[in-house]
């Protein structure tokens, strides 16, 4: 039973992290001033394959979905203890979530640059404090978080750097394939690692007095 109780309250820990990241995701892709780094490559991809193929079942949700599964194969095979179960859900319900608040917050972002704007500096600010409770539940994270945690703990590198790096790499091979590259992404590229590394230890006490006054520290 206090497997089963540990276990519940990482995985809704991790939800609730999970889901507010992927309103900061979503918040960027509506202000149409540039995307998070990781949703300029699944953009890109996106507008690959429909491009080429036309298949109308494509959504941006669904190709993320396929991009986390490639990644988390080739994790299984440099170090599969990265993945927990976390993971999986993250994998399984991130690209859903965005086209959930795509649907419901498509016709609040207007056009008006002051509005797009906010959106975009409200999306970095709520992505990264996400992204933290996600990686600070211990019950695993983003596929895409993941390749930037697994680098930083192999080479002793601080995350928000690594980040940073990760991030540039997404964006350079995004851009190449139509994904589109604006303010917000370089913003979103140079500033959410070093916003997470801020939001890390609040997070990390706030969590872990949550899990000690659950019983499961």
């Amino acid at each position: 039973m206090n497997f089963v109780k540990k276990w519940a309250v990482k995985i809704i820990v991790l939800m609730i992290g999970l889901t507010i990241a992927h309103l900061g995701c979503t918040l960027f892709i509506l202000s149409n001033l540039g995307n998070d780094p990781y949703n300029v490559l699944i953009q890109g991809l996106y507008r690959s394959i429909y491009g080429a193929t036309g298949l109308e079942f494509l959504t941006h949700g669904r190709v993320h979905v396929v991009v986390c599964v490639i990644i988390v194969l080739v994790l299984l095979i440099v170090d599969k203890s990265y993945i927990k179960i976390g993971t999986l859900l993250c994998m399984i319900f991130g690209g859903p979530i965005i086209d959930v608040f795509t649907l419901l917050l498509q016709n609040i972002i207007t056009d008006n640059l002051v509005v797009r704007i906010i959106a975009m500096a409200l999306g970095s600010i709520i992505l990264a404090f996400g992204m933290t409770i996600v990686i600070k539940s211990d019950c695993g994270t983003g596929p895409n978080d993941l390749v930037a945690v697994v680098i930083s703990d192999k080479i002793k590198k601080n995350f928000g750097v690594i980040r940073i790096i990760v991030d540039v790499l997404f964006v350079a091979v995004g851009f190449m394939l139509s994904g589109t590259v604006g303010v917000g992404t370089l913003c979103c590229a140079f500033l959410v690692g070093p916003v997470a590394n801020f939001f890390m230890p609040m997070n990390e006490k706030i969590i872990n007095s949550i899990y000690k006054k659950s019983g499961i520290m």
